[in-house]
């Protein structure tokens, strides 16, 4: 009877282990994953911010986005980064700031044994054009 315990317990811990390795080598790669959206996100707001009404900065002195020009530039950029376009928005927070939010999928390798093949990641970022010398805003 007791070695059937042990048998059982052996098999049990087992599958906790393994649990538990997949959360620590997915959860690993989730981090990876999550950072690389970010990075996407953050690229991608300052390519938009860039996108300055020079028609208004010309005339009145005047700083701000052009919105459709920001929204193009930071489509591109994500496009060109592998994201189809249903897995970003480009906002206009402001005539002078966008926002840009990105989601990804952080795939598994450990926890697919457990029936969880992947998960979302995402992230946000929102950019302003330097109005100043280099440190100045």
């Amino acid at each position: 009877m007791e070695r059937g315990a042990a048998t059982v317990f052996v098999v049990g811990m087992s599958i906790v282990l393994l649990v538990c390795a997949g959360l620590v080598v997915d959860g690993g790669m989730g981090i990876a994953a999550r950072m690389r959206v970010a990075d996407d996100a953050e690229q991608a707001s300052r390519v938009a911010a860039d996108s300055i009404n020079l028609e208004l900065l010309r005339e009145t002195g005047e700083i701000a986005i052009n919105p459709a020009l920001a929204r193009q530039r930071a489509e591109s950029y994500l496009m060109d980064r592998g994201y189809s376009p249903g897995r970003f928005e480009v906002l206009p927070a402001s005539d002078q700031s966008v926002r840009v939010e990105v989601r990804g999928t952080s795939e598994t390798y450990l926890l697919k044994l457990i029936g969880i093949n992947s998960y979302e990641v995402a992230a946000r970022a929102t950019s302003s054009p330097q109005t100043g010398p280099e440190g100045e805003s």
